[in-house]
């Protein structure tokens, strides 16, 4: 499965890289986990992450499928937008859910490479309710 994931990039041209490695990427979490990463200056991850072994991320297109998939219903999140350029060599593009590419950290995440934190509240409708994501 890694070589599969990693094919997937070296297939990539270098301007397909380099703007995937460029662009703001967003992470869901729970308000109580972020809150503590930033008196620690780095976020861990949350269990999901720690039990994959890795950050989980991704980019606008993506990020309201993973609220609806992973956090249907559930109060108390912030969205997060990081800037992927000061991840470094520890972000990959991998493939995932419907064989799209999506950003892993594997390392903790300083919470410094954020650009903007916001509450993710629900709707009347129990949906996340988005602000404008900045790769829109």
């Amino acid at each position: 499965m890694r070589e599969d994931r990693q094919q997937s990039l070296s297939r990539m041209s270098g301007s397909d890289y380099s703007a995937i490695m460029s662009q703001i990427i967003y992470k869901i979490a729970p308000e109580a986990l972020w809150r503590e990463a930033e008196k620690q200056g780095r976020f861990k991850g949350a269990p999901v992450d720690i039990a994959d072994g890795f950050i989980h991320f991704s980019t606008a297109a993506q990020v309201r499928e993973t609220a609806a998939k992973h956090f249907a219903g559930q109060s108390d999140l912030l969205l997060i937008a990081i800037d992927g350029e000061k991840l470094g060599p520890a972000l990959k593009y991998e493939v995932s859910r419907g064989g799209a590419l999506f950003p892993h950290l594997y390392a903790p995440l300083a919470v410094d490479a954020a650009i903007w934190v916001r509450p993710l509240a629900l709707g009347a409708d129990g949906s996340h309710q988005f602000p404008k994501l900045e790769d829109e």
